[in-house]
């Protein structure tokens, strides 16, 4: 993940200054251990700064509002006590060339600070602390002790001290060519290497971007560097400095990240906020996505494994409940036979009643005939108890099992995060978890209000729409809400997948190709999407039934047509809206 260098920084701050001071400050919400959100209104416009001092993702932005989640955070409820009624009158870097801006506080503009708030975005020793007009710390995100640090502890009630002076020359506009060459070539290395060693302020994406602007290769050895080459690195380098002067940016997307300076963009963004919001937010669930998504592939996994043993317990009881009926029948076989018994027998061997065919029953010594007949009988009555408890106990468990691997189909579907919709459809699968009892109830679960079309779109040939669920709940809105008369559902026949809809307005008639399109999505959108081909059934909703007391996703339909799917078709094909 690209961290906020000083470039960015500066880039983020000036944009930031040029429009939003002086603010009003209006609310405080942190929404994890890792963000806070300021809601400033300005004289004509109202927004919301987003504070982020996550280890890998440390940034600071403009975002869209924060989720509504409970705020119980300590210090987001400090930050609401110290600051309410000011207002944000300046920003300021604390000092040249360091990545931490000094948020000023005050009842109004021209007014005696009251309170400063420092964002100091460093990588791993990211922190925002709050301090008072004497610059005593107030509170702090994550404080730090002496204990953790001899060098810098973040305690409250003590002096704010800036952060340790960074080493190196200070990057200059008026630094001789000769002397700047003479620094970075000093002794033969690599480029990347010799640009970042001598100098404060530059980041491995700022080397990047420089050296992607003088046409040179980051790893190249300097004393392979021609005059040439060295003239348009220096040119590169001017042109950087003057930008940080001058504070004009060109925020863009490169291949690998994100840039300010607009040399090696690809595609340039709307604005820095944007550019910004979007990487980090983008990142972030991405994060978030992988460790979800293991955490439930995982229990899934389990949960499954011990069921799959479960339901073997209970066939191996029903197989041994099927020799209820022989124990009966050797016990009337030794009933009429008692004067072929003599005593000390361990087995006797009787003829069948109906086949006459010689069989063979064991019989205990200790025993007469009618107390081993006794026996005989009891062991079928307790073989038929057996049966009648563990039948129904097998169908649950069958149920369960089949529940688990619609919910695992529709995990299977989200293996990797492309957009924050997939975020969304795995939290709804891990609700949807908590509320069957398989997981516990996280801590903080974000009220996802106004949240965008979760469901996958397509066209057919004739232009009709297509809507496929992502997880379980989706497949109920689809089959349960959202479908009407005219529109007929699919999904794979006896395979776990996807729910899905093909809409129909009133009067239309599909053609056999909507029909063969929609077949080939549910085929994909299912376990079989590795296979060559996959029976597909397709009925009109109003033949659709959620069984009483079925889980989430589970359907039963009647009246339906078989088509088989070709799931190969999609992925050559088609691609989702």
């Amino acid at each position: 993940m690209q961290p906020v260098d000083f470039t960015t920084l500066c880039a983020i701050y000036a944009d930031f200054r040029t429009f939003w001071l002086p603010a009003r400050l209006e609310q405080v919400i942190q929404s994890d251990r890792t963000q806070l959100a300021l809601a400033l209104r300005t004289l004509d416009r109202r927004g919301w700064l987003r504070l982020c001092w996550h280890p890998q993702a440390a940034h600071l932005c403009l975002s869209s509002p924060p989720p509504k989640v409970p705020d119980t955070f300590t210090f987001s409820d400090q930050l609401r006590h110290q600051l309410k009624g000011l207002a944000l009158v300046e920003v300021a870097p604390l000092s040249p060339w360091e990545r931490v801006l000094d948020f000023k506080f005050a009842r109004r503009p021209g007014d005696p600070l009251q309170s400063h708030l420092y964002v100091e975005i460093m990588g791993k020793y990211s922190n925002v602390i709050l301090t008072n007009a004497e610059n005593l710390i107030i509170t702090a995100a994550h404080q730090v002790s002496a204990q953790q640090s001899r060098v810098r502890p973040i305690l409250t009630g003590q002096p704010y001290e800036p952060p340790p002076a960074m080493s190196g020359a200070t990057p200059r506009l008026d630094e001789s060519f000769e002397r700047w060459q003479e620094r970075i070539s000093l002794i033969p290395d690599s480029l990347r290497r010799n640009l970042l060693k001598p100098y404060r302020g530059l980041s491995s994406a700022l080397v990047r971007s420089l050296c992607a602007q003088a046409q040179l290769n980051p790893e190249i050895s300097t004393d392979q560097l021609s005059d040439a080459d060295w003239q348009r690195l220096f040119d590169s380098w001017q042109q950087w400095l003057t930008a940080l002067e001058t504070q004009t940016f060109q925020p863009g997307w490169t291949d690998s990240g994100y840039t300010v300076l607009g040399g090696d963009a690809q595609t340039p963004a709307d604005s820095i906020q944007t550019l910004i919001d979007r990487y980090y937010s983008d990142r972030l669930n991405q994060q978030l996505f992988q460790q979800l998504r293991h955490q439930l592939s995982q229990k899934l996994s389990q949960t499954l494994k011990k069921l799959n043993l479960k339901r073997q317990t209970f066939r191996d009881k029903l197989d041994q409940s099927a020799d209820a009926d022989q124990h009966r029948h050797q016990a009337d076989l030794l009933m009429a036979h008692l004067q072929d018994w003599t005593p000390g027998m361990s087995e006797i061997v009787l003829a069948d009643f109906e086949t006459g065919d010689p069989i063979t029953i064991p019989l205990d010594p200790e025993k007469n005939a009618v107390t081993n007949a006794q026996a005989l009988y009891k062991r079928h009555q307790k073989l038929r108890r057996a049966k009648q408890a563990v039948q129904p106990l097998l169908q649950a468990t069958e149920a369960e099992i089949s529940y688990l691997q619609q919910v695992e189909a529709a995990l299977d579907q989200l293996d990797s995060y492309q957009q924050a919709a997939d975020l969304t459809a795995l939290e709804d699968i891990r609700d949807e978890l908590v509320e069957q009892d398989y997981l516990s109830s996280p801590q903080h679960r974000p009220q996802r209000e106004n949240a965008p079309d979760p469901f996958h779109h397509f066209q057919t040939p004739s232009g009709l729409e297509i809507l496929v669920g992502r997880n379980n709940r989706q497949n109920d809105q689809l089959s349960f809400r959202i479908a009407t008369e005219y529109d007929l559902w699919f999904h794979t026949q006896e395979i776990p997948g996807s729910h899905v809809l093909l809409r129909l307005p009133p009067g239309t008639q599909p053609d056999p190709k909507d029909l063969q399109f929609a077949a080939d999505i549910a085929a994909y959108y299912s376990r079989a999407r590795d296979s060559d081909a996959a029976p597909v059934v397709y009925a009109e909703p109003k033949y659709v039934y959620k069984p009483k007391g079925a889980k989430p996703g589970m359907a039963i339909y009647k009246h339906e047509t078989v088509l088989w799917g070709n799931p190969g078709e999609v992925e050559r094909q088609l691609e989702p809206k």
